[in-house]
């Protein structure tokens, strides 16, 4: 169903790909829009247990393309060095390609908002709940559930390695 990579001697494992989306804060997903246009769109995650969670507004352009068609692409970079003498650049990314689903009851929607909160704001704790309460009601709460996922990094890099 889904490509092989390629470059596959440039291919990350599994727990490689798993280690970029915990340690990074932005990605770019990629989306159906409107009149079947691509939209892809930066936005804040959290990687837990081989799913991917983002909050939103509870509309808008992002929520209307995921209910007409949930399928998406999610990409992180890692590393994205330029090397302008050797005219490249040392990259390293994840693509991950899921389905979304909205994320309706209550409990789970605070759930995955502490742990949100928690990746980008741990220093300020005590005030989370506070935060969630404020805001839940206007939040909506993505989760993308992983069917595929491809790590990659530049040649250069595997042989420095080595």
């Amino acid at each position: 169903m889904f490509r092989k990579m390629r470059r596959f001697k440039q291919l990350l494992s599994n727990e490689q790909a798993i280690e970029i989306l915990e340690k990074n804060t932005c990605g770019t997903i990629a989306l159906l829009g409107d009149d079947d246009y691509p939209y892809s769109v930066p936005i804040s995650y959290v990687y837990s247990n081989g799913k991917i969670y983002f909050h939103s507004a509870k509309s808008g352009h992002k929520i209307d393309a995921i209910k007409k068609h949930n399928k998406a692409s999610f990409c992180v970079i890692d590393k994205d060095q330029i090397v302008p003498e050797k005219y490249t650049t040392y990259f390293r990314s994840v693509i991950v390609f899921g389905k979304m689903n909205l994320i309706e009851e209550e409990n789970e929607k605070r759930r995955i908002a502490t742990m949100l909160a928690m990746k980008y704001s741990v220093e300020y704790e005590k005030g989370i709940e506070t935060e969630i309460n404020s805001s839940i009601r206007a939040m909506a709460i993505i989760e993308m559930d992983i069917e595929h996922m491809t790590a990659k990094e530049a040649i250069e890099l595997i042989n420095m390695k080595k």
